[in-house]
């Protein structure tokens, strides 16, 4: 006999959640072009979010400490979403950020080739924004928004 599996109302869900705070009126995101090799969506998505979490403070928690006292370093205070689409796909959601102006950073294929955040900063200033090859975006802001401009997008596997 064949069974169906079905989830408990959502109410039910929410319950088990790890913590009581309501959910995030704001969203940071991260747009990979699907083609990139494994190690550049790690590298892509580290430099991507470094960036915003140096220019738009209120994504940053509090410290951390352990029960010994070491401390740590503050990181964000909300989940980081990381989605894949292809070359327009990445191209359209960079559109849409520049026109709702929200906090974005971009790493285009350019950097693959350089060694240091001078150069790094010479080969985006010296493609005209509509001809970036972008790889990767990452942006903040409110939820909504946010989801309006990943359309087409898919979350990453």
């Amino acid at each position: 006999m064949q069974k169906t599996y079905k989830t408990g109302p959502w109410t039910d869900r929410q319950s088990h959640s790890m913590s009581t705070e309501p959910r995030f009126d704001t969203k940071i995101a991260v747009l990979l072009r699907e083609d990139l090799e494994p190690w550049q969506r790690l590298n892509v998505t580290a430099f991507l979010v470094s960036g915003l979490g140096s220019q738009v403070p209120e994504v940053i928690g509090d410290p951390y400490e352990d029960a010994d006292g070491v401390s740590y370093l503050p990181m964000f205070r909300q989940p980081v979403l990381v989605f894949e689409g292809g070359k327009e796909t990445l191209k359209a959601a960079h559109a849409r950020a520049l026109a709702r102006a929200l906090p974005r950073a971009v790493f285009t294929a350019d950097l693959f080739t350089t060694g240091n955040d001078r150069d790094n900063r010479a080969a985006v200033r010296a493609v005209p924004t509509a001809e970036l090859d972008l790889v990767g975006l990452a942006v903040y802001g409110p939820r909504n928004g946010v989801d309006k401009l990943l359309k087409g997008a898919r979350m990453h596997p």
